[in-house]
């Protein structure tokens, strides 16, 4: 049977995503985040929903934090002019290490510089799938449904204490040494093998990723980031995200990458039979029966002539 497509009349559900970065100096004279929401072209120069996000947050008690996450931030947007083809994970494990080894011999250029470092969480979108990766204690949080998860893992002193249970999430709030890093960027001439930490995500309708530093997530609690990531586009969320740290007393810059899973309805290509075809236009099972009508009626006939006419 003979088929041409056509539209379902019932569309199926896929996502768009919608991305936008908001950052401001909030708690201090100068802004040593940099935030970032990049469109990556796709490869083949179909549209694509492809971006690179990511939040660097230079270290403030260091000499030249500012620097350091700028060439950060280059580096990662330098290494994906458009999303690889190869495996995310891998690609951003490389670009990674060149930031790393950037920022370090930056330093060894400028010794007034030298030991700068910075955090760095960096996402790679492809359509539903995100594939994350962190050094440092920036973060990458996700709404789904009605709760907040944090994705990431702090590379703080306190954050291993709290692993290896020598002290509660409670009492980490405020411990003195919640902002002591144990990795960053730069600060070493190679980075660790098992470094960045990666996680992968499928993203589902109306889910949102967050990327923050720690000057927004130190004031703005996960019941906060649910009420303004849920409530608004990704634009509006970042805006009142920083805003709100801002509000709260900030110390330190405060920073927001806000990407939205949003739903959209599409027609699915189906089938219809065809009304024409090869011969003349009739359909093919109306033809099988007209073939199948005439056969028994010339059957009939031939015993008919045999039975009346014998030779």
């Amino acid at each position: 049977m003979s088929v041409v497509p056509r539209g379902s009349d019932a569309p199926a559900e896929t996502l768009r995503l919608a991305v936008s970065a908001q950052s401001d100096s909030a708690g201090r004279p100068e802004n040593q985040d940099v935030a970032m929401a990049l469109a990556l072209p796709a490869a083949t120069g179909v549209p694509a929903d492809d971006f690179l996000l990511l939040v660097a947050d230079g270290m403030g008690g260091a000499p030249a934090g500012d620097v350091a996450s700028q060439i950060a931030a280059s580096t990662l947007r330098d290494a994906f002019p458009r999303l690889p083809e190869s495996d995310l994970a891998q690609a951003l494990k490389s670009a990674y290490r060149k930031a790393n080894e950037a920022i370090y011999a930056a330093g060894l250029e400028n010794p007034p510089q030298a030991g700068m470092g910075t955090t760095l969480t960096a996402a790679l979108l492809h359509g539903k799938y995100a594939t994350i990766a962190n050094v440092g204690d920036s973060r990458a949080y996700l709404l789904r449904g009605g709760g907040v998860t944090q994705i990431t893992q702090d590379h703080t002193v306190v954050a291993d204490d709290i692993a290896s249970g020598r002290i509660t999430a409670k009492a980490a709030a405020t411990d003195p040494r919640r902002n002591q890093l144990t990795h960053a960027l730069g600060t070493r001439q190679r980075l660790e093998t098992r470094l960045p930490n990666i996680f992968e995500v499928a993203l589902l309708p109306g889910d949102r990723l967050l990327l923050c530093s720690d000057g927004l997530y130190e004031v703005v609690d996960q019941v906060d980031m649910q009420r303004l990531l849920g409530a608004q586009e990704p634009d509006a969320a970042a805006i009142s995200l920083v805003e709100l740290a801002k509000e709260r007393g900030t110390s330190d810059n405060a920073t927001a990458v806000v990407a939205a899973a949003i739903p959209t309805r599409v027609p699915v290509a189906g089938v219809l039979d065809a009304t024409e075809n090869r011969t003349g236009g009739l359909a093919g099972t109306t033809l099988v029966a007209v073939l199948a009508v005439l056969i028994l009626l010339l059957t009939v006939l031939a015993i008919y002539v045999l039975f009346f006419f014998p030779r």
